[in-house]
């Protein structure tokens, strides 16, 4: 451990930054179409985060300190340094050009929203709800 981790209080993993926030990994290709397939009853969200970026690191502890929690949305996690592929399947399937952060959001298996760095705001799912 170094002394910027110690200082900062890091493990030097950082590959998921928070363990009690109601993320749903995003690991599987066929998760996108489980995802569009939920959107139809409820709000789903997929957030993309680069764990090698400082900004992403910080739109997203925004995100998760604005965030309600819902029944009626369930969040999706993409580590885009572990799952590049991924991501592409995301932006391909969902038409939604890549960027880092980024939100989507979708409902009735289309997206209703989308938004990066720092337009990337928790709020906007509670109106969408």
């Amino acid at each position: 451990m170094g002394l910027l981790d110690k200082i900062f209080k890091s493990d030097g993993d950082d590959t998921k930054e928070t363990t009690e926030f109601p993320w749903t990994d995003l690991t599987d290709k066929d998760q996108i179409t489980i995802a569009k397939e939920e959107s139809k009853d409820r709000l789903i969200g997929i957030f993309k985060h680069s764990t090698r970026c400082g900004i992403s690191r910080m739109v997203l502890k925004n995100f998760e300190k604005q965030y309600e929690d819902s029944e009626n949305t369930k969040l999706y996690f993409l580590d885009l340094v572990k799952y590049r592929d991924i991501s592409n399947a995301v932006a391909d399937e969902l038409g939604v050009r890549h960027e880092s952060p980024q939100l989507i959001v979708l409902r009735d298996n289309k997206v209703v929203h989308h938004a990066s760095h720092q337009d990337i705001d928790a709020a906007n799912l509670k109106e969408l709800r």
